[in-house]
C-alpha cells in the first residue's frame, strides 16, 4: 500500500486591517472545504493575531514584527528564511504590495500566488489578473486566490469566530452589560475614504474582544 499523501501546507500573507482579516476567514474555510486536513499558517500584524486564534481553520498566526508601511527588508527576509523548514506547498499573498510578497519568496514556498501588483514578477510565480468588475468585493478576491486560475467563487463561507467564554464573562462584568437588551458593538473610524461607523448586532454568545 502506498503511503497517504501529506496534507497540503499553505502560508497565507494576511491583510493589515482587522475587518479584512475577519473576511479572510472565508478563504481559510474554502481551503479547508477543498482539503479538510490542509495546514494553514497566516502571517499577520501583531494586532490581528488574537483574531486568528479564534479561527479553527488556522494552525497558527505568525506575527510580522514591523510597523505598518515599513519596508523592513531584512526583517522580512529573516522571517522568510526561518520558515523554510515548513516546506510550504503554496503561499497566498492577499495584499498587493511588493513588500508583502517578500516573506513567501524567502520561505521558498513552491507556488506563490497573488494578484498582479507592484512589480512582483519573480517574487510570485502564480500571478493572477484582478478583474474588479467580476470580483467586485474584497472577500470574493480573497477566496478566488484559493481557487484554480480562472475559477470564480460561488458560495462565500461566512465568518465564524470561536468564543472565548472566560473573556466573554469578563467583558460582560467589566462593561456592566444588561443582557436582557440587545448588545451592539461599534468600531468607528476608517483609513481610506470618509470615516464610517459599522454597527453589528450581537447576541450574547458572540461577544468577543479583539
Amino acid at each position: 500500500m502506498s503511503a497517504a499523501a501529506e496534507p497540503k501546507r499553505y502560508l497565507v500573507v494576511g491583510p493589515s486591517w482587522v475587518g479584512d482579516m475577519v473576511m479572510a476567514q472565508a478563504l481559510f474555510k474554502t481551503l479547508r472545504q477543498r482539503e479538510a486536513n490542509c495546514v494553514i499558517d497566516v502571517i499577520a500584524p501583531q494586532w490581528s493575531l488574537p483574531i486568528l486564534q479564534r479561527m479553527p481553520e488556522v494552525r497558527r498566526g505568525i506575527g510580522l514584527p514591523v510597523g505598518h508601511g515599513d519596508f523592513s527588508f531584512s526583517v522580512r527576509r529573516g522571517l522568510g528564511k526561518s520558515l523554510r523548514q515548513e516546506s510550504y506547498d503554496q503561499s497566498i499573498v492577499l495584499p498587493r504590495s511588493f513588500k508583502s510578497a517578500l516573506v513567501p519568496f524567502f520561505s521558498s514556498a513552491k507556488t506563490r500566488t497573488g494578484y498582479r501588483g507592484e512589480m512582483r514578477y519573480g517574487l510570485l510565480n502564480d500571478i493572477r489578473p484582478l478583474d474588479k468588475l467580476v470580483l467586485d468585493q474584497t472577500v470574493k478576491r480573497f477566496v478566488a486566490l484559493g481557487l484554480n486560475p480562472g475559477e470564480l467563487p460561488e458560495a462565500i463561507p461566512q465568518p465564524a469566530l470561536t468564543i472565548d467564554h472566560k473573556n466573554q464573562q469578563r467583558l460582560c462584568s467589566e462593561l456592566s452589560l444588561d443582557l436582557s437588551r440587545p448588545v451592539i458593538a461599534m468600531m468607528p473610524g476608517a483609513s481610506y475614504g470618509p470615516a464610517t461607523v459599522s454597527y453589528t448586532h450581537l447576541t450574547l454568545p458572540t461577544i468577543y474582544s479583539v
